[in-house]
């Protein structure tokens, strides 16, 4: 019997679904794609087919496998236990990097409430404090972080409903289509770089699955979830973001650090910038606190397998890996404190590329673990429309691994070869674990 107690539901899973995804890019994005042109609607539009493709492949997977880890134990059904072993190691960066971006965002954003936050020494306490605040939350239970995840979710939707909604009042045409393309490249260079910019809005669409043990009903409720909370992201950033594009000339939206609040300025007045603020401090606390359910999920299900060390899978009262959040959000603590001699933007713009990179690949395999696992069962009908949108997925995924700088796949390519030995070392402790 499923015991509902101190697990996840289906709100609270669509809520971690969705609350990942609308973090701190949702509040950049129509500011960064007014930079490329209006181009970059038609990228955010092949990005939710992309996103939509792997939602359903995250739903089929969650079903075939039914074990908390999720690309990770999906990559080891499909390719065997290497590419799980590198998918594992390759996603929980992503995750912990990932996690860095968030909280830089977030100070960004307390920066406008608090002024003080321009000192250093005030920087550095208040990401302690953040980091931890949430860390606490997630030991308490995940059920206590999934309450916390629907009352920040909720928040957060407010401004950007309030754009997409009534944005559309204020909504000049000739301000969308008179700068389809403002970079001096070619409309397919143009297309290429938005959709690397808009594929970290979705980075999250896979949250449901990877807490597999800790949910109510998984085989309902994850697959539901995981559907259900990236169309209810996809609608509120294309609606938004469209009508960002015809609410503010490209220059100024270009321009501008903080695009909500130049639009919510122009519907509720000069208040708006303090409104977005907060709403923009909620989604980065609400998507942090959702991601480091996950970051310690992740190396719980690799303890369980002996690909990481089994202090990740010593568990709390309440279930949850305790000894893994006080790890992972130590590494999130280091990480962000080194690099705080660079400006909040440098720091947000460099993690973020190589969170979703590191994500991405991630989602490659799992979309073809879909296509190896699949035949396995009876090809039906229904199966084989869950191939052909698996491979859908991978080839979108393939694209925006190709849409990614030199330096950035240089740097994964290296990655790749430096996790043989770290294999070998594995294979070495297991093999000696089994005689």
């Amino acid at each position: 019997m499923n015991d509902k107690k101190g697990k996840l539901g289906l709100f609270m899973l669509i809520a971690l679904v969705t609350g990942n995804m609308v973090g701190s890019g949702a509040f950049l994005l129509p500011s960064d794609l007014a930079r490329i042109g209006s181009i970059g609607l038609l990228s955010l539009v092949v990005t939710i087919v992309g996103a939509l493709s792997l939602a359903f492949v995250f739903a089929k997977m969650s079903l075939l496998i039914p074990r908390t880890g999720g690309p990770y134990v999906y990559a080891k059904a499909g390719f065997g236990e290497y590419l799980g072993f590198q998918t594992a190691y390759y996603y929980w960066i992503a995750v912990l990097v990932g996690n860095a971006a968030i909280v830089v965002a977030a100070i960004g954003y307390l920066d406008v409430i608090i002024p003080i936050l321009h000192s250093p020494v005030a920087k550095s306490v208040a990401i302690i404090a953040i980091i931890w605040s949430l860390t606490i939350v997630n030991i308490i239970g995940v059920r206590f972080a999934g309450f916390v995840q629907i009352v920040t979710t909720i928040l957060k939707f407010a401004p950007l409903l309030l754009i997409g909604c009534f944005g559309w009042w204020y909504f000049h045409p000739e301000y969308l289509v008179g700068h389809f393309n403002v970079t001096p490249n070619s409309n397919y260079h143009a297309f290429s770089s938005a959709i690397v910019i808009t594929l970290w809005l979705f980075v999250g669409v896979e949250s449901a699955s990877v807490p597999a043990n800790a949910v109510y009903n998984p085989q309902r409720n994850i697959p539901l979830a995981t559907v259900c909370g990236t169309g209810l992201a996809a609608v509120v950033y294309l609606l938004s973001s469209v009508a960002m594009f015809g609410m503010l000339p490209n220059e100024v939206l270009a321009n501008s650090t903080s695009p909500f609040a130049a639009a919510t300025e122009v519907i509720l007045g000069n208040w708006g910038k303090l409104f977005v603020a907060f709403g923009s401090l909620i989604a980065c606390l609400g998507a942090l606190n959702g991601w480091i359910l996950i970051a310690a999920q992740i190396p719980m299900a690799g303890a369980q397998d002996n690909i990481f060390h089994k202090i990740f899978a010593k568990c709390g009262r309440s279930g949850t890996p305790v000894v893994g959040l006080i790890i992972t959000s130590t590494i999130i603590s280091g990480l962000i404190l080194a690099s705080t001699y660079l400006s909040l933007i440098d720091q947000f713009n460099f993690l973020i590329v190589v969170a979703t990179v590191a994500s991405v690949i991630a989602y490659f395999y799992t979309a073809v673990a879909e296509v190896i696992v699949i035949p396995k069962k009876p090809l039906s009908r229904k199966n084989l429309f869950h191939v052909l949108v698996a491979i859908i997925a991978a080839f979108y995924s393939f694209f925006v691994i190709l849409c990614a700088s030199k330096e950035v796949i240089y740097s994964f390519a290296v990655f790749v070869l430096f996790t043989i030995p770290m294999y070998a070392i594995f294979r070495h402790r297991k093999n000696k674990f089994e005689e």
